[in-house]
């Protein structure tokens, strides 16, 4: 920078005044009006460069503190939006809204389980594609998120709960579509056996292997964000019952009742990331003013 080149003159225009100053004393009268007007002149350099100096390092440091004011990264309620739209736009093609076939639940017999996948094989590979897709923007929101709190000066558990949270919700989602995938291939579903098998643990990962750790990225990200007042109040309180509601679907495990929970989480869950993606203060100044 122009700052950090001019400042090693300073030392040299010291030296030189200081030997013409020296001269000037040893020397003084009428016959020296040479060193007298040359100390002068060194007393005007100095000054000049030390002025230099100090407004290239009060430009520096205001450029500095504009930059490092606001948070750097990609906009969270625009990776919740994305993750939002791929996640739906994969469900819209194994879900009937008519009564016509459909991605089949847990509760329906192998038979018709074997019959959607032997007579839908692309439909099935559609939304694979697109759920894994939905994992990788959710992932980016979960260390956006994350990284955002710690800079606004957020030094506490709940953020690794978070991390933790979000990452394994992303990673479950994309185990899902890769056995949703392995499904679609063909010559799997004629094997009722093997369908059967893949089924099951396609929907673990993406029943409770979705929504309890999706509630622990919801609490991770309240909790701290409540102590702070970085978020709406309505925000927060609504985070924390979907986090609650999350973590009773592992329930859903053992008593098969409580899968109603698993989508009770996932769907309000879109609100929430959404609004918390653009309510999250993005630099510490307007965090002050949220306050």
């Amino acid at each position: 920078m122009a700052w950090s080149n001019a400042q090693p003159f300073d030392p040299l225009a010291k030296t030189v005044c200081r030997v013409g100053a020296d001269l000037s004393e040893k020397k003084s009268g009428a016959g020296w009006p040479l060193f007298a007007g040359f100390h002068e002149a060194c007393g005007h350099l100095k000054q000049l460069l030390a002025e230099s100096n100090h407004s290239y390092y009060e430009r520096f440091m205001k450029t500095t503190k504009t930059f490092t004011n606001r948070h750097r990264g990609p906009h969270p309620g625009l990776l919740a939006i994305v993750y939002t739209l791929l996640f739906n736009a994969g469900l819209y093609q194994v879900v009937s809204f008519t009564g016509g076939p459909h991605f089949p639940g847990p509760w329906e017999s192998s038979e018709a389980i074997t019959t959607y996948f032997q007579a839908y094989p692309k439909t099935v590979l559609i939304c694979a594609f697109l759920q894994f897709g939905a994992a990788i923007p959710l992932g980016i929101f979960t260390a956006t998120m994350v990284n955002r709190l710690q800079f606004l000066g957020v030094r506490a558990a709940g953020l690794y709960i978070a991390l933790f949270g979000g990452f394994m919700t992303a990673f479950n989602m994309a185990a899902s579509a890769h056995v949703l995938w392995v499904m679609a291939y063909p010559g799997i579903a004629q094997d009722p056996t093997v369908l059967r098998a893949l089924y099951y643990l396609g929907f673990s990962f993406g029943g409770v292997g979705f929504s309890v750790p999706l509630g622990l990225l919801i609490a991770g990200v309240c909790i701290p964000a409540a102590s702070f007042k970085f978020l709406p109040k309505w925000l927060v309180a609504f985070g924390l019952v979907l986090a609650i509601i999350g973590e009773l679907s592992v329930l859903s495990l053992v008593i098969p009742q409580a899968l109603f929970l698993i989508p009770l989480t996932r769907f309000p869950g879109f609100v929430w990331l959404i609004a918390a993606g653009f309510a999250l203060p993005k630099s510490v100044a307007s965090a002050n003013i949220a306050k």
